[in-house]
């Protein structure tokens, strides 16, 4: 699968490039090619740490109601709880670049993981809601700082393969976060029914995602947050034969990132997108087993609309880089996320199966938001900074949904409200969507 990815992936920037050919290349590597292995460590610890970055969200979600019932939480706190994630991501994954600066990316994102494997082995047996909410934040801050920094180690690693890279780290996500929805509840059983232990399984998955990243601890190499370019500097010396390639340190412009409207409005695609799947993750299962739909075979749809993912998010950012304007891809998720709504709203029992791919399908605007971060900065400083900027808010933006869900589920008694509140949002973010998707970049309308 990795070998024919460079073909394609060419084209990633074409456009960005032909907008500034009478600059030179602002990205090169001063240092040597990396070893063969040490790339191949970068995929396997790439794929593993996003395998990773979803369980802890959705085994909670398939389990829900037992959690509820064994802390003794509300519907308001429960929707607290499925707000906790987008939250952490907001606060925590703002610092990522700045760690990345001082310690190395590779070295925080092992970290990353380290935080990720304590937090699911304690949460389940604090023994109360406060103990829970606080291991849950342990675990989402090792998510959050990986969340921002996965485009980053792309862009660097493989800068001609942003794409393919992209939907591989995608694809990984999805099937994580579909195998944590299917197995958790079937598992639980297995242990012997207690949902404490259906939950910290998933910390094994964790500790393995810690081991590749660990001879990268002390990679610094060309730091892909540094505000600075590498520019090939073309020189001929009369009658000394070809031009010789050398390349100079040049300090890139700063940018003030608030002043892109692109920025922005990827920012806002990226928070309604994030609340659109978090009400799914934390609240989707519970719509099912309301509708009496079985706890198991709820859990599987909530799979089933987690492995869409699985070959979409492959595919989805390699049609996406060849495309000029991402616009089409965004309206067509749109569209099938409000008829699977919809389907929920009026048949939500007869034809769950439906509803549940095509949510999956709606949910793969998360990938499509990852590879336009790649696409809307041209060198590795403002991927980081974009990365950085439309991650923390759009997940500030994306608090107060599942939450919302929460209270008006518990004070309608049903799931009307909150399905009409879900369709509300859709269309919003189809129309930033096609914003963010307009085919220029962050350099062009932040750089002083």
């Amino acid at each position: 699968m990795m070998g024919g990815m460079a073909s394609e992936e060419t084209r990633t920037v074409k456009s960005t490039s032909a907008r500034s050919s009478a600059t030179p290349p602002q990205e090169g590597p001063l240092a040597p090619a990396p070893r063969a292995w040490t790339v191949r460590l970068v995929v396997v610890g790439i794929v593993l740490s996003a395998l990773n970055l979803r369980p802890a969200i959705t085994s909670l979600g398939a389990l829900l109601e037992e959690v509820r019932d064994g802390l003794g939480m509300s519907g308001s706190m429960a929707g607290l709880l499925t707000s906790v994630p987008p939250l952490c991501f907001a606060v925590f994954g703002v610092t990522a670049p700045r760690l990345a600066r001082r310690f190395g990316a590779g070295a925080v994102v092992c970290a990353g993981m380290v935080a990720i494997t304590a937090g699911l082995l304690i949460r389940p047996y604090t023994g109360s809601t406060a103990g829970f909410l606080a291991a849950s934040g342990l675990t989402l801050m090792g998510i959050a700082v990986s969340n921002v920094l996965m485009p980053v180690i792309v862009k660097r690693w493989f800068p001609d393969r942003v794409g393919s890279m992209t939907g591989l780290y995608s694809m990984a996500l999805a099937l994580g976060t579909a195998a944590a929805a299917a197995v958790t509840v079937p598992v639980t059983e297995a242990l012997g029914g207690s949902w404490q232990s259906g939950l910290a399984v998933w910390a094994g998955l964790a500790a393995a995602a810690v081991l590749p990243w660990i001879p990268l601890v002390r990679d610094r190499g060309p730091a892909p947050t540094e505000p600075q370019a590498d520019r090939s500097v073309h020189t001929r010396v009369e009658g000394a034969g070809p031009v010789r390639h050398t390349h100079a340190r040049v300090e890139a412009p700063a940018l003030r990132i608030t002043r892109s409207r692109t920025a922005w409005a990827l920012a806002v695609f990226f928070g309604l997108q994030a609340t659109a799947a978090y009400i799914t993750m934390g609240w989707m299962a519970q719509i099912f087993r309301d509708a009496g739909v079985p706890a198991s075979t709820a859990g599987l749809l909530l799979a089933v609309t987690m492995v869409m993912g699985v070959p979409l998010a492959f595919v989805i950012p390699r049609v996406a880089t060849r495309l000029p304007h991402q616009g089409p891809i965004v309206i067509a998720l749109g569209v099938c996320g409000l008829a699977g709504y919809a389907g929920l709203y009026l048949a939500p029992a007869a034809g769950a199966w439906a509803w549940a791919v095509l949510l999956g399908v709606s949910n793969c605007a998360f990938p499509l938001a990852l590879t336009m971060v790649g696409m809307r900065a041209r060198t590795g400083a403002g991927v980081a900074q974009l990365s950085a900027f439309a991650q923390s808010t759009g997940y500030l933006i994306s608090i107060p949904g599942p939450l919302l869900v929460g209270v008006l589920y518990q004070h309608s008694g049903g799931w009307g409200l909150p399905i009409a509140l879900m369709i509300g949002l859709m269309v919003p973010q189809m129309a930033v969507g096609v914003l963010a998707g307009r085919d220029r970049t962050v350099e062009e309308e932040a750089a002083r």
